[in-house]
């Protein structure tokens, strides 16, 4: 559960962020809408067993409540590695965003050195993960991780242009340098105004 609520913040931060910052606009009114997920892929290392976005839609800026629950057979350790695909339709068929500066479908090499960054080593984990006792950095250890229902305030963001209106398809892969551990599927739908 450690890694699958970084795994979906990280989704998240795919579909807000994207090309260069000259390309971004703030968005004040925007939706997201038809959230879904599922794991994918046949590891069973990483398995996110529940996870609850509400309301649908979502409103940007406004409130948003997430409650998650995961079960990990293995301890993961330094180097994870994370693979995000994410695909924007196109009316007749599916095109992949590619990667620009770290953002979108990209490959992001040992992400322990991220959360690292994040939050250095020492430091309380930031909130909600603090409070329920999720750590926040490598290595994790196996067990069931559970977020109960958990609101977060959603502020007014900067949103690439060519990414605030569509259907999208996320894939998430972590893997460490041997083979997949885990792998998380989900789709939504942007319209901002």
């Amino acid at each position: 559960m450690k890694t699958v609520a970084m795994l979906a913040l990280s989704m998240l931060g795919v579909v807000v962020l994207g090309e260069s910052q000259h390309d971004w606009r703030e968005i004040n009114n925007a939706k997201v809408s038809k959230f879904s997920w599922e794991n994918c892929g046949t590891a069973e290392e990483v398995v996110l067993n529940t996870l609850s976005v509400s309301p649908d839609p979502i409103n940007i800026p406004g409130r948003v409540t997430v409650s998650a629950s995961g079960n990990m057979s293995v301890e993961l350790r330094a180097p994870l590695n994370v693979k995000v695909i994410l695909k924007k339709s196109a009316r007749f068929f599916w095109w992949e965003v590619p990667c620009k500066s770290n953002v979108g479908s990209c490959y992001y090499p040992n992400i322990c050195d991220i959360l690292n960054h994040i939050t250095p080593p020492g430091n309380d984990c930031p909130e909600p993960l603090h409070t329920n006792g999720l750590p926040c950095h490598c290595p994790f250890e196996s067990g069931f991780y559970k977020l109960p229902p958990t609101d977060f305030t959603v502020p007014a963001i900067n949103f690439p242009s060519s990414l605030t209106n569509g259907d999208y398809k996320i894939e998430v892969h972590l893997s460490d340098d041997k083979k997949e551990l885990g792998c998380l599927k989900a789709t939504l739908s942007v319209h901002a105004e």
